[in-house]
C-alpha cells in the first residue's frame, strides 16, 4: 500500500488521565491518522517519539503533515516539542502545521509549546468553535468547545477535502453536556472514555455517557480509548462488547498499537 492509499487510525497509546500515564499500564503515546496521503499526529503524550521509533514498521515523523493538541494537559501534549523537532528533521526543514487551543501557546508561563519550536513550523492555527482548517487533502473542523476544567479543549471532525461526508470524529476529554453527540457525525467515532462510572467534579466521559452518545449519534463504528484506571479494571474489551449488544452498533475498545482501517468509510 502506498502512502497515498493508506487510510487508517493507529493508536500508539490508549492511556487516559494521570495514573495510567504515570504507571504506563497503557502507553500514553499519541494517535496517528493517515488519510488521502495526509498524516496527522494527535495528542502526543509521554512516549510518543519512543513509540514512533519502536513501531513495526517504524513510523517516520518526517512524514507527518500536522500535529493536533486537543488540549494542553501533559498526557496529551508532553511530547509536542520533540515531535515538532522530529517532524522538521531537527529543525533543518521548516514544515508542518500545529493545530491547538490558544492557551497551549500563550506566553504566561503555562504554554506547552516552546517559542523555539513554534518557529520551526510552516504555520500554527488556533482552534475556535466552528473552526475549519485545511491540512493536505483533509479538512479538520472544531464544532464546539468542550467542558474540561479551565483548559481550552476541542474535539474535531475530519473530512476529505471537497467532500461533504465526515469520515471520522474524535471526541476529546470533556464532561458530557446536552447535545454533545450532535457535533460529531463521523461514520467512525473515536471517544475518550476515561471513567467507568461518573465521578462528581471530574470532567471526563464515563461508560453511561458513551452509551448515550452512541445511541443518539448512531455512528457506523464507535471506538473507545483514553482509559483511566477504573476502565482498565473493568476490562474495556468487555465493556465494548456489552455496548455493542445494547446499542446494535459495533463498538471497539482500542489497544496499544491497534490499527483501524478507514478505507471502507471513504
Amino acid at each position: 500500500m502506498t502512502e497515498k492509499e493508506k487510510a487508517e487510525i493507529k493508536f500508539l497509546g490508549t492511556a487516559g488521565a494521570r495514573f495510567v500515564m504515570i504507571t504506563q499500564f497503557r502507553s500514553s503515546a499519541g494517535t496517528v491518522l493517515s488519510l488521502k496521503g495526509t498524516n496527522v499526529l494527535i495528542d502526543p503524550g509521554p512516549g510518543t517519539l519512543v513509540k514512533f521509533t519502536s513501531s513495526k514498521p517504524k513510523l517516520n515523523p518526517a512524514r507527518l503533515h500536522a500535529i493536533i493538541l486537543t488540549h494542553k494537559h501533559l498526557d496529551h501534549s508532553n511530547d509536542v516539542n520533540v515531535m515538532i523537532e522530529a517532524m522538521t528533521e531537527g529543525g533543518f526543514k521548516k514544515r508542518g502545521v500545529l493545530l491547538c487551543p490558544n492557551d497551549a501557546l500563550t506566553n504566561d508561563g503555562n504554554a506547552v509549546v516552546l517559542n523555539y519550536y513554534k518557529g520551526l513550523l510552516d504555520r500554527i492555527e488556533t482552534f475556535k468553535e466552528g473552526g475549519s482548517y485545511a491540512v493536505g487533502n483533509i479538512e479538520i473542523q472544531t464544532p464546539k468547545r468542550h467542558v474540561h476544567g479551565v483548559v481550552e479543549t476541542y474535539g474535531f471532525n475530519v473530512k476529505v477535502r471537497g467532500e461533504n461526508a465526515t469520515t471520522v470524529s474524535f471526541i476529546a476529554d470533556t464532561l458530557y453536556f446536552d447535545g454533545l453527540e450532535q457535533y460529531y457525525d463521523g461514520d467512525v467515532l473515536v471517544m475518550n472514555v476515561a471513567m467507568y462510572k461518573r465521578r462528581e467534579g471530574v470532567d471526563h466521559l464515563c461508560v453511561k455517557d458513551a452509551k448515550k452518545i452512541i445511541e443518539l449519534g448512531s455512528p457506523k463504528v464507535a471506538i473507545l480509548t483514553h482509559f483511566g484506571m477504573t476502565m482498565l479494571r473493568n476490562k474495556p474489551w468487555e465493556i465494548a462488547k456489552q455496548l455493542s449488544e445494547e446499542t446494535g452498533i459495533e463498538v471497539i475498545a482500542a489497544r496499544d498499537g491497534m490499527r483501524f482501517d478507514l478505507s471502507p468509510f471513504i
